[in-house]
């Protein structure tokens, strides 16, 4: 020792260690450091975790006084608590040195090495000093004194552990054990040790277990799992005790194959890992092959589970799965499958849309090659299938075809599951054969599950299914192509798959046979095959819950054997049968809307053709069903193209209409056509609702419905995504979205005065339509063509037009496009015949049957306003220049229609109400003059007129008016889009195009870019009064959905402009001046200095001024102007 030291003192810092290796193997809850300085007195350092690459940093600095012993003994120990600790722990190695090998290294840190455990050398890094005072050296060491027994039975039990852990000696693992069990026996449940206790005792008894020398499992579980809940969530110790119950689990499971017991452990492993940071030892340990991959692994391996536990536990995996992980791939893939499972028997789209999108990451993860890879294809195309079933999109149904003849392909002639892809392609094609009526598709998918039958030859575990599947294909062609063989060939296949089929699987083919019966039946009429296909279709029915999926085809079918039934036989009770499986049918809730709304749509149809009392039943369902469904889509188009995709939809309002007539029910007929026309400018309104009533009633539920109100409006853009996957996703958020408005709603509903808050609207709630004159209603139906006026008091009066047929009113429509073709290209001068003789149709055959209702029944007085509110072919008919062309015995000319009142169009009567609530919001009038006629190559011909017309207008507009003009360069689609939301008053003059194919595309040509009517309704302009659009088709509808009235005029309106003056057909530049320059003149020509001007004399000045141009303005060029609004 050197001289002096003796009266010094030696300031000692722990900084790290590294390849820390426990003897018994052992996860310890951290190491400690323990310097022994005689017999009595010792240091120990604080617990520090052990990091994945076995190595501890700790930091301590302890000052130790040189005269106590002339050595010191420097130890490692594992400890298994890190909160308080019983014992030492497991001592890793004790190294005996002296003071001065601790002062060789001068003030440098330096390395103690320790002999090897487990083959690898233990180090330490240190740094010591010399130091000459010390406050308080005895206050840093602790006294042996406070060790007690348990303590010592505890490190002798660790040490017994340890030696058997490395020797494999029994002797050595009962002594432990018997040291651990004496230790337990003095820690009741009430000491503060007693979890510590436990845990060790089963540690021991867990590794006897697995290496075979101890038989009982299910104590060590109980023991682990006792100390568990001693250490709840908080406790330092909860993440050990987590990982040694899993491990205890684990190993059970290996030995007894326990489900239980490997889905305990992924629940745990779920809470463990998050508390568990990287880089640390336990983590490495539980991330591992034996760790949670092993529970993984099992529990991929277990059986598909619906429950809401058993969906909940596949969640859990994934969790466990992070990107990159080995099996994630499979933990989406079983996720989706138990997903699609539960679908099946409780129809629930969020359950496919997720599965959806879980099959696209699972095979974004998958090589080209991986041996998987075709089942993970053929999951996610039968998934895309279910969901074009369950919504009719068209894009699902084309990229399950796409998957499946990819699987196809990697399952060439000789491979094991080609039989499966064979027959899952042709159920595809089948599909797409009901959709597109292609035989080609039929004729191959005939003969992909005949190819498929031959693999599954007699014995095979999957004969019955391809067996019921052939003879769905060979029934869909025989309904097609009525050929006596594929019935007979149909039905022989289902018996053999019933004689085959499993149970859980058999109401399928039940209901399958009932349909091909009644097919048989009605070509055949022998009563045996209808009397079996009804008793085979309840059998079906009393196997499914009553919410399975599958009770609608079971209810279809019955449906279908009673009316065959009842067409032949003639007997009322199958009548109402039947009628009551169609309404069965279309309210079952877990079928999905395009298949239910296609029953409803039959069920009116045959309540129609054989006059049951429950018709208006149906067609009340069939808009309810309409409105559900295309409220699900989360943008305008998809709605749009959600309603077309729908075979005979479209007649539905005018046909519901007609039948209400027929039953006398005039309130009815007014309230069914109005829910059933206009669906897109009517779901598209609910989010603009004014809530004024309902802040004062509630301001809570009125903010909230205004937050989902603007969410929903934000998220309407989805349609456009091209990712599939994104695509997915902001579908499915758009439906969560809806669901929370949906229960906003009907919150809103139990409130008092709020009852019908945003339901279809009453008769009397329509009647406000007719305030300040009457609404004529046009219905043109396949089963009858009538007018409804409603009063603005009163009963509706009914007007039938005998002599008109749907089939004439197409016709006349035919007949009007052509004459205003012809007359586009005559001169001005020369007698537009054609139209004279078309118009004089619509006054004699429709508009003077009417006229005669206003004057006689309601006495109405003359140029009174009236607005016309056309429906399905009428639409396209010029109603309001209907003209007699007569001339009185007196020589004076019998009154056209515009000489008798003031015509106005409505799109609906909610339009023409919303118009008017909106009026309240009066601003000072500001005037815009809009103008493009020079829109550029390509965008068709330069209009000459439009600046002379612009210049018109303004000096025509009172000097009154905030007055500006948006022309030229500055007219583009931004710059107008502006000048409409900045000003409440509008002239446009510019190109308009109709798009024929898409309405929403429909157009004003600017400068640079179209605006498009979807541009325009995008915008919410409550102040807006007046918009007079000088340009071409702005008022025309859609061909394929008329009753939609999609077209330019209604989109402003809908955006807020309460008056409208738009056009029927391409207008004449070079003419319309004339009008434009009357209009205005009229309409302003009384008003007084400081007078505000006024929107709703707009009808009244057209009026006037196409009666004052007769002499300059062609017959078709005054037509082509209407008023639509207030």
């Amino acid at each position: 020792m050197p001289g002096g030291l003796e009266s010094q003192y030696i300031r000692l810092e722990v900084i790290s260690g590294r390849n820390i290796q426990v003897p018994s193997r052992r996860i310890p809850a951290g190491i400690h450091i323990s310097i022994n300085v005689d017999t009595q007195r010792r240091w120990k350092s604080a617990i520090s975790v052990l990091s994945s690459d076995r190595s501890v940093v700790w930091g301590d600095t302890v000052t130790l006084s040189s005269h106590m012993t002339p050595t010191l003994s420097v130890e490692i120990w594992a400890s298994y608590e890190v909160g308080r600790m019983l014992g030492n722990g497991e001592v890793i190695w004790k190294l005996q040195m002296s003071w001065d090998e601790l002062l060789d290294h001068g003030d440098e840190p330096f390395i103690l090495s320790f002999p090897p455990v487990r083959g690898v050398h233990p180090f330490l890094t240190l740094k010591s000093a010399v130091v000459h005072t010390c406050d308080d050296q005895d206050g840093t060491l602790s006294d042996f004194l406070v060790d007690c027994e348990i303590a010592r039975d505890t490190d002798a039990g660790h040490a017994q552990f340890a030696a058997y852990m490395t020797s494999k000696t029994v002797s050595h693992l009962n002594d432990a054990v018997q040291h651990f069990q004496l230790v337990l026996d003095q820690c009741p449940v009430s000491h503060p040790d007693h979890a510590t206790a436990l845990t060790n005792l089963a540690y021991a008894r867990l590794q006897g277990y697995i290496r075979k020398d101890l038989q009982d499992i299910d104590t060590t579980a109980s023991f682990f799992r006792e100390a568990l809940a001693l250490r709840p969530q908080g406790h330092p110790d909860h993440p050990l005790s987590l990982y040694n119950l899993t491990k205890a689990l684990t190993w059970r499971h290996k030995k007894k194959s326990t489900a239980a017991d490997i889905l305990e452990a992924a629940k745990l492993y779920h809470e463990l890992l998050p508390l568990c940071p990287d880089g640390t030892y336990l983590r490495s340990v539980a991330t591992g092959t034996h760790g949670v991959d092993y529970v993984i692994g099992g529990c991929n391996n277990l059986p598909i589970d619906t429950s809401d536990e058993g969906i909940h536990l596949r969640r859990v995996i994934l969790e466990l799965c992070p990107l990159c992980h080995y099996y994630r791939p499979i933990a989406l893939h079983t996720l989706l499958q138990s997903l699609f499972t539960r679908f099946t028997q409780c129809g629930s789209i969020d359950d496919l849309d997720e599965g959806i999108r879980l099959g696209r990451e699972a095979i974004s993860l998958l090589s080209r090659g991986h041996p998987h890879r075709g089942s993970y294809l053929n999951d996610l195309a039968v998934s895309l299938r279910y969901r074009f079933d369950h919504q009719g999109k068209s894009k699902d149904l084309n990229e399950a075809i796409s998957l499946y003849e990819e699987v196809l392909r990697l399952y060439p002639v000789g491979h094991e599951s080609r039989d499966t892809s064979l027959d899952n392609l042709g159920g595809a094609l089948v599909t797409r054969f009901h959709k597109r009526g292609d035989i080609n598709d039929i004729t191959r998918a005939i003969s992909l599950r005949r190819e498929a039958l031959i693999l599954r030859s007699p014995g095979h575990p999957h004969r019955d299914t391809t067996l019921s599947n052939l003879a769905l294909a060979l029934k869909t062609r025989y309904d097609k192509l009525h050929v006596s063989e594929d019935i007979n060939e149909a039905i022989d296949l289902y018996r053999d798959s019933l004689r085959l089929k499993r149970h859980s699987e058999r109401h399928k083919t039940l209901y399958g046979l009932s349909s091909a019966l009644c097919s048989r039946f009605t070509q055949t009429q022998k009563n045996e095959d209808i009397e079996e296909a009804i008793t085979i279709c309840q059998e079906s029915l009393a196997a499914l819950s009553s919410l399975h999926p599958s009770r609608y085809f079971s209810y279809m079918w019955l449906q279908e054997a009673y009316l065959s039934r009842y067409r032949i036989l003639h007997n009322p009770t199958d009548l109402s049968l039947a009628m009551e499986n169609f309404r069965l049918t279309s309210r079952h809730p877990t079928q999905g809307f395009p298949e239910r709304i296609k029953e409803a749509i039959n069920w009116a149809r045959q309540a129609e053709v054989y006059q049951h009392e429950s018709d208006l039943e149906a067609y009340q369902m069939c808009f309810e069903l309409f409105d559900s469904h295309v409220m699900t889509r989360s943008s305008i188009i998809s709605r749009r193209k959600a309603a077309t995709a729908v075979r005979g939809a479209q007649s539905l309002p005018v046909d519901a209409a007609s039948c209400a007539i027929r039953r006398h029910n005039l309130r009815q007929a007014v309230e069914l056509v109005e829910q059933g026309r206009g669906q897109q400018w009517s779901l598209a309104s609910r989010l603009r609702t004014p809530l004024e009533d309902l802040k004062s009633a509630s301001p809570q539920l009125a903010q909230k419905l205004l937050g989902l109100n603007k969410r929903l409006s934000d998220a309407q853009g989805s349609a456009g995504i091209a990712d599939p996957a994104a695509a997915d996703w902001a579908a499915t958020e758009y439906r969560r979205l809806t669901r929370q408005w949906e229960a906003a709603v009907a919150e809103i509903r139990n409130l008092q005065a709020f009852s019908r808050f945003l339901l279809p609207p009453s008769y009397e709630d329509l009647q406000a339509a007719a305030r300040q004159g009457p609404v004529i209603i046009l219905i043109a139906s396949q089963y009858s063509c009538s007018a409804i006026i409603i009063p603005t008091l009163g009963e509706p009066h009914h007007v039938p037009l005998p002599s008109v047929t749907l089939v004439d009113l197409n016709n006349l429509k035919d007949r009007f496009a052509r004459a205003i073709r012809h007359a586009s290209v005559m001169g001005p001068k020369v007698p537009r015949n054609d139209l004279i003789v078309l118009l004089r149709a619509v006054w004699d055959e429709i508009m003077l049957p009417v006229v005669n209702v206003l004057q006689h029944d309601l006495k109405l007085k003359f140029h009174s306003r009236i607005w016309l509110c056309p429906t399905a072919a009428f639409t396209s008919i010029p109603l309001h220049a209907a003209h007699p062309f007569q001339t009185k015995a007196d020589r004076s000319k019998e009154p056209c229609l515009e000489d008798l009142y003031i015509c106005s169009y409505t799109p609906t009567l909610s339009a023409l109400v919303r118009s008017r609530q909106m009026m309240k919001k009066r601003v000072a009038p500001s005037f815009v003059t809009i103008g493009q006629g020079q829109p550029g190559a390509g965008k068709g011909k330069a209009l000459l007129a439009v600046d002379s017309e612009l210049e018109l207008v303004r000096k025509l507009v009172p000097a009154t008016a905030n007055r500006t003009t948006v022309s030229g360069d500055a007219a583009t689609r931004a710059g107008v889009l502006e000048a409409l939301e900045q000003n409440s008053w509008v002239h446009l003059a510019c190109h308009g195009k109709q798009d024929p194919k898409q309405p929403y595309s429909s157009h004003f040509v600017m400068r640079d870019q179209p605006l498009t009517l979807l541009d325009i309704m995008e915008k919410d302009i409550p102040h807006a009064e007046f918009a007079f659009l000088s340009a071409c088709h702005t008022a025309v509808g859609d061909k394929k959905t008329p009753d939609e009235v999609i077209h330019l005029a209604a989109g402003l309106q809908f955006s807020g402009f309460k008056s409208v003056i738009g056009t029927l057909w391409e207008v004449d530049d070079s003419v319309a001046k004339h009008v434009v320059e009357a209009f205005y003149e009229n309409l302003f020509a009384d008003l007084e200095d400081g007078e505000v001007m006024d929107c709703t004399k707009a009808a009244w000045a057209l009026n006037r001024a196409t009666h004052s141009v007769k002499t300059k303005v062609p017959l078709e060029q005054r037509m082509v102007f209407i008023h639509i609004g207030v």
